[in-house]
């Protein structure tokens, strides 16, 4: 019997769980998927939002300029990397001035600091590549970047560390709430799952674009999850510097809109798209989706770098119907609680959205203090970035620290057997790539995969045919004989 089940290993269950572990509770997160960070969490913008464009008194804009705030310290914590950039929201005649001074306006409602109107020229100044359409913008200083796997990661590493479980691979089928008998003295939740049975006294309902399956399962008051995609594409290194902060066009129903923005890693990103979908696993681009994000990013910028494009992804946002995220005990079944309809700004609300469903667990829940509680973590060491002091202390501790795999990217065997070894270590080649960037360069891994699949193989003591890219119906190699090699 646990005293808390999650359901969503994403960033909302992460930040969920590692808040829970601050308290003496038998916590365990699950999520059909062979790692952390399979679903929404892992295809999405990496913005961190000033939290500007949500509706004043919303959950939205409530979590964004919190979960904004705390966004630098957690990084500190958590070893990982975030840079405040800054956002401009751009506007490209009259009516689009009118449009950013009520952004402006609802932004101060909500909190945010330092927004501020700038002409086209004053928006050129600090951003040379801007369109010369560009006639006004809306400055907001406390935008940033992130990366979403590294984020993720490291909030579900605390909370292992600190006595969160975890099991992956495991897909909730059915949930049912059993009233209290005499062998079971209070109320709780039955779980069928293809790994078998589970039980909880509350369930953390945090299951991005399946949210509304678990809700329905349990609650007469039925919430619609609608899959809306969104394609990206992204450029090169090269071309990482050719904007550097966040460029948005003005929101619209379906969204923010097409953004250009640098990423963590140093990369340039266009996208996304928004179009609702019915299948809840469409994680497809097309020729079509990819052309209107070039064409819709070549109004905010000029000359954008086609040619420089090394991927295209999709990703898709869990949006429920009412616009709002859906945050709470479920009305008509108690100990049930639902973090749903988690779109954009899910990822900057995490934090904040995690410190409040623990709030709401204590009032449910009451627990102690977990005294071994430790707020820290380090991050996967990075060859590339570290200086060469740093680099010969590595070296001579682990000579696997000197062997480079992945060219593209500087990432070393060490980094990789690190990857593998650390809490909640990978399996699978996306789980190395998402902790170490292995894989991520322009040649996408086509130089560097079978030997991450060789280190793999040997690191977990496994025959090289079972490993996958991201689990099951992944394999990479079929006809395996161990003998023949």
């Amino acid at each position: 019997m646990y005293d808390v089940i999650i359901i969503g290993a994403g960033v909302i269950g992460c930040a969920v769980a590692r808040e829970l572990s601050k308290y003496k509770r038998k916590i365990l997160v699950v999520d059909k998927a062979s790692d952390i960070c399979e679903g929404t969490s892992k295809a999405n913008s990496g913005i961190i939002h000033a939290g500007f464009d949500a509706k004043p008194g919303s959950f939205k804009a409530k979590f964004n300029v919190l979960g904004n705030q705390m966004m630098e310290d957690l990084s500190k914590q958590l070893d990982f990397p975030f840079q405040r950039n800054g956002s401009l929201v751009l506007g490209f005649s009259a009516a689009d001035l009118i449009e950013l001074k009520k952004l402006k306006e609802q932004g101060e409602k909500n909190g945010v600091k330092e927004l501020e109107i700038l002409t086209g020229e004053e928006a050129r100044n600090l951003e040379p590549n801007l369109s010369k359409e560009v006639i006004w913008a809306l400055y907001a200083k406390q935008g940033g970047i992130v990366c979403p796997f590294n984020l993720t990661i490291a909030l579900a590493e605390n909370a292992f560390t600190n006595g969160a479980q975890f099991k992956l691979n495991t897909e909730v089928q059915s949930i049912n709430r059993i009233s209290s008998t005499k062998e079971i003295p209070f109320d709780f939740y039955h779980i069928e799952t293809n790994q078998g049975i589970l039980r909880s006294r509350t369930v953390v309902n945090a299951a991005g674009v399946y949210a509304d399956l678990f809700h329905n399962m349990v609650s007469e008051h039925k919430i619609k999850i609608i899959p809306r995609k969104g394609e990206y594409c992204l450029f090169d290194k090269s071309v990482g510097n050719y904007v550097q902060k966040t460029i948005f066009q003005l929101p619209t129903r379906m969204g923010k809109g097409v953004l250009v923005t640098p990423t963590i890693h140093g990369n340039l990103m266009v996208g996304p798209t928004a179009e609702d979908v019915l299948d809840k696993e469409d994680i497809s681009t097309s020729m079509d989706g990819l052309k209107d994000v070039l064409k819709k990013a070549t109004k905010s910028v000029k000359d954008l770098p086609i040619k420089q494009v090394i991927t295209s992804f999709a990703g898709l946002r869990a949006h429920e119907e009412s616009g709002d995220f859906i945050i709470g005990e479920c009305e008509d079944a108690k100990g049930f609680f639902d973090v749903a309809g988690i779109e954009s700004p899910g990822l900057t609300c995490a934090p904040a959205i995690g410190e409040y469903v623990s709030n709401l667990m204590m009032d449910y829940l009451p627990a102690n203090l977990n005294s071994t509680y430790k707020p820290y973590r380090k991050g996967v060491i990075s060859i590339a970035h570290a200086s060469f002091e740093e680099r010969k202390q590595y070296i001579n501790e682990n000579p696997a620290y000197a062997n480079v795999i992945c060219r593209c990217e500087m990432v070393t065997e060490g980094e990789i057997m690190d990857a593998i070894h650390r809490p909640l270590g990978a399996t699978t080649l996306d789980g190395i790539k998402r902790r170490t960037r292995a894989g991520s360069g322009r040649c996408q891994s086509g130089f560097c995969s079978p030997k991450v699949i060789e280190i793999l193989a040997r690191e977990l003591k496994v025959d090289p045919s079972t490993i996958t890219k991201s689990g099951e119906g992944s394999n990479f190699l079929t006809g395996f004989n161990k003998e023949e090699v």
